[in-house]
């Protein structure tokens, strides 16, 4: 039995530490332990979740806004009317990282009637050292990624914060929600009126019920 346990743990070990192509060491390992960080946080992220209780509308327009994609080209915002858009601020080397793939699950079944869009930061213990180029690659070749990416920027509220999470995170500019992003992949939903409706921590799969009820909800 102890020689069956030990071999197990090298077995354990060796997946851990196997890695993938495409994807340094510790990318490798985060994508193998993803499952398990999420469970662990799912408790917790169900009471972070925040929504539009009283309905606010914005102050400014969310079709307003405009921000540089990925290749440097302008991403104007009024493209977007009706449809609903996932908002996520993403980084390469994060524990949520894995969730590109459910990111990409939820575009695919919801082709139609939502657009997610990743804006790539490195606010959070530098996460997100790469460059555009680089992102692009590594979010394509290891997640399959379609849906559109920005250019990396700020999304906390400090000096230069993007202009699309200071809409999200200013009760100001947008009439009720003023949490700025807690970690890498929280979520911001804004519906078809462009109101924005959800806040979802990035402890809450892209997949969850709560999200999926939201994209699903009609309007009123």
């Amino acid at each position: 039995m102890i020689k069956i346990a030990i071999a197990l743990g090298v077995l354990v070990t060796a997946t851990l530490l196997m890695k993938k192509q495409g994807m340094s060491y510790r990318q490798s390992i985060l994508k193998t332990v993803y499952p398990a960080i999420m469970w662990s946080g799912k408790g917790a992220g169900k009471k972070q979740i925040q929504f539009n209780k009283e309905n606010k509308t914005p102050i400014f327009s969310f079709y307003s806004l405009i921000t540089k994609d990925i290749n440097g080209k302008d991403f104007n915002f009024s493209s977007l009317i009706g449809k609903k858009v996932l908002i996520v601020n993403t980084a390469s080397d994060c524990g949520f990282t894995g969730q590109y793939e459910a990111l990409e699950k939820l575009q695919e079944k919801y082709a139609e009637s939502l657009v997610v869009i990743g804006f790539p930061a490195n606010d959070f213990k530098e996460q997100e050292t790469k460059d555009n180029e680089s992102i692009a690659a590594f979010c394509k070749k290891n997640y399959g990624v379609s849906f559109p990416l920005m250019a990396k920027s700020i999304v906390i509220k400090k000096d230069q914060q993007n202009e699309v999470f200071k809409w999200l995170s200013n009760t100001a500019i947008n009439g009720w929600n003023n949490q700025e992003p807690a970690w890498n992949f929280c979520k911001y939903l804004v519906n078809e009126e462009g109101t924005l409706t959800n806040y979802f921590p990035m402890t809450v799969d892209p997949l969850d019920a709560s999200v999926i009820e939201a994209v699903e909800k009609k309007l009123d």
